[in-house]
């Protein structure tokens, strides 16, 4: 499957409906307990993007980039409105958001990540579509400049530092990020009769591993 570094248009996607979906495996036993299993490490997010339409300007610019991306074949960013950033929703991105572990001296390439904690537990996310112009890092607490001490591929996610950060020197980060995803649906069904009266085609939208 080819990926287009494309984003699908947010005016389009603000008010979509969608968010994470695990995958669990519960088996009951004879005594009524029960044993619980994930095959996924990680959430994978589903979304509509048909409910964002709002005019049939709106239509016509969806059926363009569905066609662009010629259905279910080609996948492309998302911007999900309740959470794009590496820091909470209301604060501005900040180079100390995350944390991508500790230097070791010798690696220079660290994968973006965001962290979801609740309590005592917490659940690590991937970062592979950061958007460009918006990522910021630091080593030790102490912010350093994009392009001089470090770059990123902002197709990957990946931030390659131009010398190894030092050996206990903690490496942080903030950014937004797109959702790479692809359209779970090779039929779009539009009505503009229906769509007049206020009805909205449904447009499923599913995140993609990469």
């Amino acid at each position: 499957m080819a990926f287009h570094e494309i984003r699908f248009p947010a005016t389009l996607s603000f008010g979509s409906l969608g968010g994470p979906e695990r995958r669990t495996e519960i088996v009951t036993l004879a005594n009524g307990f029960e044993e619980r299993n994930t095959p996924w490490a990680q959430a994978r997010r589903r979304y509509d993007a048909g409910l964002g339409l709002r005019s049939l300007d709106d239509v016509e610019q969806l059926i363009a980039f569905f066609e662009a991306r010629q259905g279910m074949l080609h996948g492309f960013r998302w911007k999900d409105w309740a959470d794009f950033k590496t820091c909470r929703a209301s604060q501005a991105v900040g180079p100390l958001d995350q944390s991508l572990g500790f230097g070791d001296g010798v690696s220079t390439v660290f994968q973006l990540s965001k962290t979801y904690r609740s309590g005592e537990w917490a659940s690590a996310r991937v970062i592979a579509k950061p958007v460009a112009g918006t990522v910021r890092a630091a080593i030790g607490g102490t912010e350093v400049g994009e392009a001089v001490e470090w770059s990123v591929d902002t197709a990957s996610g990946q931030i390659t530092f131009a010398s190894p950060p030092g050996v206990g020197a903690e490496i942080t980060i903030g950014c937004e990020f797109d959702v790479p995803v692809r359209f779970d649906t090779d039929l779009v069904q539009v009505s503009i009769a229906s769509f007049k009266a206020g009805a909205v085609p449904k447009v499923p939208v599913i995140e993609v591993r990469q």
